[in-house]
């Protein structure tokens, strides 16, 4: 079932020579629980179709449904309801309320909508991002990553059908920290695992990257929200082909990927660490050598 429908987006800016056509025939498919990723250069036109898509602008031409509604002909109004009960929007640059403190800023679109925070779901997502301790703090006291995960949680906090990313990845973790890597291999080591985080995790929960550097190594967490992986499959889980007990309820995959991953990463000089606890997620550690 597709959760978003974009068929002939056209927008274009300017007249003549100095015409810019930032989206131009765009058509496109989402199913409900895939992630799709818009990948161009600079200026290519991602954040304005990220824009058309998530009702903060018209497209001059085309049609945009989501959770089979089409959004286009929406008055101002009708749109703005839509967009906060139906859209959670992650910014490139966080848009955070600086006079609110992090819990205010997350629950602000639930609070704009006239409905009750659910406090047990704010806590689950701000424990799973590493952010339940800075609650009580005002933005200007968080590191660019810390805001960027309380624009994470203020995007689910309202159980949104569709979440839009804009650079999601800027500013996450450690900007200083550099590895040494192929670029390649570990890009497909690291896909793998990511693979498996979006397969394995609870549907709806967000699954989290950050980049921490230390003395001797660059420290990557991929961390999702899922069942847990119990203690005795921590020795296996590498293992060519073998497949965990979680792996029932996921027909794709043949168990190849994590094994791929951990030869990769050794065979740089890196390694692989597996936690996992009850109520608290699954993370998996790569750690790359430093230059």
């Amino acid at each position: 079932m597709d959760i978003l429908t974009a068929k002939g987006l056209v927008k274009y800016y300017g007249k003549g020579e100095s015409l810019v056509k930032a989206v131009d025939h765009t058509s496109f498919s989402v199913e409900k629980g895939e992630f799709t990723a818009i990948v161009g250069t600079s200026g290519s036109g991602k954040t304005t179709l990220l824009n058309l898509i998530g009702g903060l602008d018209r497209p001059d031409e085309g049609k945009i449904i989501i959770d089979g509604q089409d959004i286009s002909g929406m008055k101002p109004d009708e749109l703005t309801i839509f967009r906060r009960r139906k859209i959670g929007f992650i910014f490139q640059n966080y848009n955070l309320v600086s006079v609110l403190n992090v819990y205010k800023n997350i629950v602000m679109p639930v609070k704009l909508d006239g409905n009750k925070a659910d406090t047990a779901y704010i806590k689950r997502i701000t424990k799973m991002l590493g952010i339940e301790h800075k609650m009580k703090s005002c933005p200007n006291q968080l590191s660019g990553g810390q805001q960027q995960r309380v624009a994470i949680a203020r995007a689910l906090s309202a159980k949104p059908a569709i979440i839009l990313a804009d650079e999601p990845t800027r500013m996450s973790g450690d900007r200083e920290a550099q590895a040494v890597y192929d670029r390649r291999w570990t890009e497909e080591a690291l896909f793998n695992i990511l693979d498996n985080a979006v397969k394995y995790g609870e549907p709806g929960m967000p699954v989290c990257v950050t980049v921490t550097s230390y003395e001797l190594f660059v420290r990557i967490d991929i961390m999702n929200y899922g069942n847990e992986i119990p203690g005795e499959e921590y020795p296996r889980i590498f293992m060519r082909y073998y497949r965990g007990g979680n792996a029932v309820f996921v027909k794709e995959g043949i168990g190849l990927g994590l094994y791929l991953s951990r030869e990769i990463i050794t065979d740089q000089g890196g390694y692989i660490k597996v936690s996992s606890a009850k109520g608290m997620g699954n993370v998996f550690s790569v750690f790359l050598k430093k230059r």
